[in-house]
């Protein structure tokens, strides 16, 4: 098992407390506070407790914080339009391009656009389930004693 990656130097736990009581966000507020827990000392499962994930993420939300600092650990985008990613571009870059060199690109390099199936919030999975048609099929193969059919 590799070494543990240090935080960094310039927050302490009581800043990243602060933060997390200042914070709209609450899965923000979470992360801040599990990382909080590792500068007063705490181990990262203890840190993993505080924020419901697995030692895995602790070490992903410290790879972010480390580099980005405390607004390292807002959540990201959750889904990408081609608006996005080519302002994404931009600013990392300075390069601009339309949206719809954006998709012709991303088609090049063998993406396709996917989108969810919406399901209606009421819906029961449970009830979806019971209500499945479980019947045979109407057409069936024919056996062997019967003849064929007339053409």
């Amino acid at each position: 098992m590799g070494r543990a990656i240090t935080l960094r130097d310039d927050f302490d736990g009581s800043d990243l407390g602060r933060l997390a009581k200042l914070s709209k966000d609450a899965g923000q507020s979470r992360r801040r506070l599990a990382l909080a827990e590792i500068y007063d000392g705490g181990k990262r499962k203890g840190a993993a407790r505080i924020g419901d994930v697995s030692p895995q993420v602790i070490r992903d939300w410290v790879v972010r914080f480390n580099g980005k600092g405390p607004e390292g650990l807002i959540d990201g985008v959750v889904r990408w339009r081609r608006a996005d990613l080519a302002r994404w571009i931009f600013q990392e870059y300075r390069l601009s391009l339309d949206v719809s060199t954006v998709g012709r690109e991303l088609r090049a390099l063998g993406f396709v656009k996917l989108s969810a199936r919406p399901r209606h919030h009421g819906q029961n999975e449970f009830a979806v389930e019971a209500f499945k048609k479980t019947s045979p099929p109407i057409w069936q193969r024919s056996g062997q004693n019967c003849p064929p059919a007339p053409r």
